[in-house]
């Protein structure tokens, strides 16, 4: 890979790692903020379940490192991520069951995938 390539990758990867470590963390940091923008959850245990994931995700993108093999798991894991959550949110918010302030991480998630598919692999 070219070294200019993989330094786009790299960023892209952490960027997103980032995103996914912040967003995993907040509801088991502060669950009363994340549902003062997000609505009360019944299952606060999957809330945290999920949270515990994305933070899983994020680490394993954050701590990829020039290879080839390590971009390539950033990648798959991120847009796979990307559109496990997408799916929710197009699922649940038009009948919904999920707020709209939810339409923000469905953006999140359509840029992550775009930004993926236009950096290559």
């Amino acid at each position: 890979m070219r070294r200019k390539q993989t330094r786009n990758l790299r960023d892209l990867a952490r960027a997103q790692g980032l995103f996914n470590v912040i967003g995993g963390a907040w509801p088991i940091v502060s669950l009363r903020s994340f549902e003062f923008i997000y609505g009360n959850k019944r299952d606060i245990y999957l809330q945290k379940t999920v949270g515990g994931l994305l933070l899983s995700v994020g680490y394993v993108q954050l701590t990829a490192d020039d290879s080839e093999e390590s971009l390539a798991v950033a990648r798959r894991l991120g847009i796979a991520t990307a559109l496990t959550l997408l799916a929710i949110d197009l699922t649940y918010i038009p009948k919904g069951e999920m707020r709209k302030t939810y339409v923000q991480d469905l953006a999140s998630e359509i840029g992550w995938i775009v930004a993926w598919l236009r950096a290559g692999h």
